[in-house]
């Protein structure tokens, strides 16, 4: 199995069988965005600990791509500073993922860093800035 498949394979297992799905009990932080062009929804829930992200949990509905990328993102994060998470961005996102994304679903593979930056950071733009810079 090549680099790719396995990269995809990975994907697959996350979307078919997601880590950090459901509910925390008294999360600190909550937001919950949406994804227009398509109709994706992610929620997180955070507990933080100081300044670090203690755990995640997220709930959802969408594609393979957007659903995955939460179940992977919320791995990434827990035990994560707060100001570390704060400079992530498209490029982050994409390295966690594994895999190209092309330009249609890249809000899709971007979702769940939204919710996540808006709910920790009030940040309501996109990663990375607009359309032209997320197609690039």
């Amino acid at each position: 199995m090549g680099m790719d498949e396995f990269e995809l394979e990975l994907l697959l297992d996350h979307y078919k069988d997601p880590r950090n799905f459901g509910h925390l009990n008294d999360p600190d932080v909550v937001r919950e965005e949406g994804n227009p062009s398509c109709g994706d929804q992610i929620r997180m829930e955070f507990k933080l600990r100081g300044d670090v992200i203690e755990d995640v949990r997220f709930t959802g509905k969408g594609c393979a791509i957007s659903q995955a990328a939460a179940s992977m993102l919320t791995e990434e994060l827990k035990g994560k500073p707060l100001a570390e998470v704060r400079g992530w961005g498209k490029r982050e996102m994409l390295d966690i993922l594994g895999i190209e994304v092309n330009p249609m679903r890249l809000k899709c593979a971007l979702l769940a860093l939204k919710v996540t930056k808006g709910a920790l950071f009030g940040e309501t733009d996109w990663p990375n800035g607009d359309e032209a810079e997320l197609a690039s």
